[in-house]
């Protein structure tokens, strides 16, 4: 990695509440630009704010006829509507992915870090609108949740727990990574959340399966799902690394992938799981964000998410 210090390898609470004046220029309210990601979904189910029904009363002059309840008006015999309330907003939730392979990057930032900027600046953008913002985080051994709040102090405490979270990740250790982790984070909130959440999966999907899948397609009935699916350039073609270290925090063995073809190989696997993946989520129209750990990130949602091309 070119860049070694501060924020790329780990990130800190300051640094993930100054990302709220970044929030800006994307949304993922139903109207989206032409050249959003979210645009032109087959069945769009981005719904934003809509109506809740409120109560059953008698018709009263100017009420809209539309709302009738002919069934209760035909039993008791006298004119009945149905009323309706705003919704005040739409619950989002976070899933936000901090285990050990997330703890890479070979240009500017790990992984790890960029998943924890995805998670904050939605935080802000979401209470910007006014809207409700929970999270689920999770690492290889934990998983600690916080239910949606408009509250800004309660935002920021789930913050620091990953900010905890990323902080504690270190390739000194004997431990394997638990690929089950992420069935785990997703069955909790299957449990946890009903209908109309907006639910935002951040993780490179280590360790996903066919049970991963069907837990997604269940939530995606009732609730919209976009998965931000963080990579490293290095993952896509590691030919461009002339010689790779490898190590598992004791001992490191240099490997050049071009001669021993573990780069083909590698390029090769990755591309065919990940598309896989993909078409799986999008014959179920659950959106794929990618967000790369070299380029901005904010500048990456405001290009994927609000279709406003970022200047080089």
């Amino acid at each position: 990695m070119t860049d070694t210090t501060g924020e790329a390898i780990y990130t800190n609470l300051r640094a993930l509440m100054r990302l709220r004046f970044t929030a800006q220029g994307f949304n993922y309210l139903p109207r989206q630009s032409v050249r959003s990601l979210l645009s032109g979904r087959k069945r769009s189910r981005l719904r934003g704010r809509g109506l809740d029904f409120d109560e059953l009363r008698h018709y009263q002059p100017g009420d809209d006829i539309r709302n009738m309840d002919w069934r209760v008006t035909n039993r008791t015999g006298k004119p009945h509507v149905r009323v309706y309330k705003e919704e005040r907003d739409r619950p989002v939730i976070v899933v936000v992915d901090q285990r050990l392979p997330m703890f890479f990057g070979s240009v500017k930032k790990m992984k790890s870090v960029v998943a924890a900027e995805v998670a904050a600046i939605t935080a802000w953008r979401v209470l910007a609108v006014g809207d409700r913002i929970g999270a689920i985080l999770f690492n290889d051994n934990d998983i600690v949740e916080a239910k949606p709040t408009r509250n800004e102090r309660q935002v920021i405490g789930w913050l620091g727990k990953l900010t905890a979270m990323n902080n504690h990740l270190c390739i000194n250790t004997h431990q394997d990574s638990n690929p089950d982790a992420l069935g785990q984070a997703l069955s909790l909130l299957e449990r946890s959340i009903g209908h109309d959440y907006l639910v935002i999966l951040i993780s490179d999907f280590y360790g996903w399966n066919d049970l991963t899948l069907k837990t997604l397609r269940r939530l995606s009935q009732h609730n919209d799902i976009i998965c931000s699916l963080i990579y490293d350039p290095l993952e896509r073609d590691i030919s461009r690394a002339d010689e790779l270290v490898v190590s598992d925090g004791k001992f490191q063995l240099e490997i050049d992938p071009i001669k021993k073809e573990l780069g083909e190989k590698f390029e090769a696997s990755f591309r065919k799981s990940m598309a896989h993946f993909q078409g799986e989520l999008k014959r179920h129209d659950i959106p794929v964000l990618p967000v790369d750990t070299v380029s901005s990130t904010a500048d990456q949602l405001r290009e994927k998410l609000g279709g406003k091309k970022v200047l080089p």
